[in-house]
């Protein structure tokens, strides 16, 4: 049983990165002229958004989002989530309709045809370079005077324990919201971990559950109170994520019982 399992990972994690290719191959013309103006993001951002829902249901992953707050059209906010997946990307495409810019580490700009893209419309960051990291600012700035949103995940990566529920968050992306007077949008994602995680062994089709919070209001809000903010953007999260797991257990209980 255990052999039936690895054989249909590998091919389940091959499947994944064929999925990836398809729909950039299919677009690429198009992509490439998005991209060679600022003023084509949004085009691009469309393209990207059926490039992600195109993955996400090649894989057998469905999603279900739940709500506490619309985002307004035309409006800059700052996004953030919780990070355990590659598919985080995804799912983040396919939940905000606002065009947004991922601020991501630069080493997924390696992956073939995928990277070609992703460093050319991305912010990116090396973790290990202060310059890197002070250069973020400057072009997130550039981004959010031009009306998009930008997406950061605040942990700064994926922890290497997977029993970590949720990470300390990093002060970039409440620093920039503070600075640009945006409101800050908490998003859970509930089980990216278990439907895809980093293990090549692990993961299998099923439901990916999102919740956006309401909005942090940064209005107003000086550099002195983005500790108090980050913490509460992440409790806002991190309970979010217990109550997933809660209600997880409980429908397990009940189909058991059942």
């Amino acid at each position: 049983m255990r052999g039936i399992k690895i054989i249909f990972w590998t091919l389940w994690r091959v499947w994944f990165y064929v999925l990836m290719a398809i729909p950039i191959l299919v677009m690429f013309p198009f992509l490439v002229l998005s991209i060679l103006t600022e003023r084509g993001y949004p085009y691009f951002f469309k393209m990207a958004r059926i490039w992600a829902k195109f993955i996400l249901f090649g894989m057998g992953f469905y999603y279900k989002i739940e709500k506490n707050q619309e985002l307004e059209s035309h409006k800059s906010y700052m996004i953030v989530a919780n990070h355990t997946s590659m598919t985080d990307i995804m799912l983040m495409l396919a939940t905000i309709k606002n065009p947004f810019v991922f601020v991501g580490k630069k080493e997924l700009s390696k992956i073939p045809l995928f990277g070609f893209f992703y460093k050319r419309t991305c912010i990116l960051v090396d973790r290990n370079c202060s310059k890197s990291k002070m250069g973020v600012f400057n072009r997130a700035q550039k981004r959010i005077n031009q009306g998009l949103s930008i997406c950061i995940f605040p942990e700064g990566g994926i922890p290497d324990d997977e029993s970590v529920i949720l990470d300390t968050f990093k002060d970039g992306a409440f620093r920039l919201a503070i600075e640009h007077e945006i409101p800050i949008v908490p998003i859970t994602f509930a089980d990216n971990k278990k439907r895809f995680s980093y293990k090549f062994f692990s993961g299998s089709p099923g439901l990916m559950r999102v919740k956006i919070h309401a909005h942090v209001e940064t209005l107003g809000k000086k550099y002195v109170d983005r500790k108090e903010i980050r913490e509460e953007v992440r409790e806002t999260i991190y309970s979010q994520l217990i109550v997933f797991d809660k209600t997880k257990k409980y429908n397990l209980y009940q189909s058991i019982s059942q």
